[in-house]
């Protein structure tokens, strides 16, 4: 069946993310050093931002809240106002970091959408996410932006459905099997990891077995050969 949509991550698959958070990460640790070592700190990092997803969504303000939480939860609630102002500080930081696409997006994304509608599917705050894909230049490339709150099966067919001509004609690409390719493919689509060089825990994921619709590239640079061998 003929490829006629393309869908694309935004994070860590377009542009870089992921490092920017583990440099804010390292910021945190170092800020509450004199409370736990860096293994416990990331621990119950890790578990506040599990349990706040659902309060907060994914990006940069719930991940900002959440090292608050954690560190009121390891000083007794007696953190620091310097430290509340620093993480806070951290926070601004990285929501007006520059945006550095990946190696190879450009040429990509422009030999794509002369022959495919490209729709971004990205999750997280909406404002920072339209800042970064205004930064990036890219956003003429798309034809729709979907910025959700979960990327799961129903959220595929949904945007597949009203900006392509279904799941069934439609591949995802990104870098989390968890959020970009099993959801993808349960919904019909095709769908191709490409990894970035970190990835969040909360997106590891075992990649699907021997599934017809499934594809794994190194590079992005790929993506537009995949596709078309695919059509």
């Amino acid at each position: 069946m003929t490829i006629t949509t393309v869908g694309l991550d935004a994070d860590d698959t377009l542009w870089h993310n992921e490092t920017i958070f583990r440099l804010t990460h390292d910021r945190f640790v170092d800020l509450l050093a004199d409370h736990a070592d860096r293994d416990t700190l990331e621990a119950r990092l890790a578990e506040t931002e599990a349990r706040n997803l659902r309060l907060y969504g994914y990006g940069v303000k719930g991940f900002t809240l959440s090292m608050i939480e954690t560190a009121m939860d390891l000083t007794g609630g007696e953190a620091p106002a310097s430290v509340v102002r620093e993480i806070l500080a951290a926070g601004r930081d990285m929501l007006g970091h520059p945006v550095e696409t990946l190696p190879g997006v450009d040429e990509a994304l422009a030999a794509l959408s002369g022959a495919y509608r490209l729709i971004l599917v990205t999750k997280g705050d909406l404002l920072d996410q339209e800042r970064k894909l205004a930064a990036s230049g890219l956003g003429d490339l798309f034809a729709a932006v979907e910025i959700v709150s979960e990327k799961n099966r129903v959220s595929y067919e949904r945007v597949f459905t009203r900006h392509g001509t279904g799941p069934e004609q439609a591949v995802m690409a990104g870098n989390s099997m968890k959020s970009d390719v099993l959801p993808a493919l349960a919904a019909g689509a095709w769908a191709v990891h490409i990894p970035y060089a970190i990835t969040w825990a909360h997106e590891l994921a075992d990649a699907p077995a021997d599934h017809p619709r499934y594809g794994a590239l190194t590079n992005i640079a790929d993506l537009p050969g995949w596709v078309r061998n695919r059509t």
